[in-house]
């Protein structure tokens, strides 16, 4: 179970349940952040998975 099978009604209940608990002007900043962190963790698994194919 990932985060694939969550489905929309599932991320429709979690924006709302982040709109509730940090309000409407933080939700902007908050998915940038998400976003960026995201993108930073993908950038290194991909010179992880790289660097363990130069090494065979």
């Amino acid at each position: 179970m990932g985060l694939g099978s969550i489905g929309i009604p599932g991320l429709i209940l979690i924006l709302v349940i982040a709109l509730v608990v940090f309000g409407p002007s933080k939700l902007p900043e908050i998915g940038k952040a998400v976003g960026s962190s995201l993108k930073e963790f993908k950038n290194a698994a991909k010179d992880i998975v790289s660097d363990d194919s130069e090494k065979k």
